[in-house]
């Protein structure tokens, strides 16, 4: 008669009973070279992971309010050009100032068609175009904005910005006012007054079409 084969005791069966518990739960604890501790579980297991939300720059409004956490303010003194597109054919139809996380901004919206070009400088005095007299800015330094691919408003069909004439910086540190000169031959001038030669980038933006300044402060 057959002999029945002899069942699993001792040290066999505990080691076999602990991996059958094992294949139960793979959540695990893993340690990053900094420090930090996160736990890793399967789907099985039921737990669900979390991702932290990486960490986003706020976009900058264009003439209120402060943005936190905004990018290092890449400017200098040097003048700043851009030509316009072979379309432009603008009118501002609107200057703001607002004070910004860092800068001082100054906004020059405008409507028409195609994107305006712009020569930002600082310059010894300023000076209206066409005639050449003094225009009076307050302020140590002058910041003359041009800006190019201008139309006029019978051309454009669109209204200009009449002021206030100066504008007065809002809530600002650094830009004391902006005085409009005029537009002359494709081009139209505004200048900005600020309590030093500080450095200052440009950029435009659109919805709605503007070329802003920014005056580190």
């Amino acid at each position: 008669m057959p002999r029945r084969a002899a069942a699993v005791t001792g040290p066999s069966l505990l080691l076999a009973a602990a991996l059958l518990t094992g294949c139960g739960d793979d959540t695990r604890t893993t340690s990053s070279s900094s420090g930090t501790t996160s736990t890793i579980a399967s789907p099985s297991s039921g737990a669900t992971a979390t991702t932290a939300p990486a960490a986003s720059t706020p976009d900058v409004e264009d003439g209120e309010g402060a943005a936190s956490g905004t990018p290092p303010f890449a400017a200098d003194t040097q003048p700043d050009t851009q030509e316009p597109s072979a379309d432009a054919r603008v009118t501002v139809t609107e200057i703001r100032t607002g004070r910004q996380d860092g800068f001082d901004r100054v906004v020059l919206e405008v409507e028409g068609v195609g994107t305006p070009g712009w020569d930002v400088r600082y310059v010894d005095r300023a000076s209206s175009q066409g005639s050449g007299e003094l225009v009076e800015v307050a302020g140590e330094a002058v910041l003359q904005v041009t800006l190019t691919g201008v139309g006029y408003p019978y051309d454009t069909g669109v209204e200009e910005w009449t002021g206030p004439d100066p504008l007065p910086g809002n809530g600002t540190r650094v830009v004391t006012e902006v005085a409009w000169d005029a537009t002359f031959e494709g081009t139209s001038v505004a200048f900005i007054g600020t309590t030093a030669q500080v450095p200052f980038r440009v950029s435009a933006l659109d919805d709605p079409t503007r070329v802003v300044v920014d005056v580190l402060g």
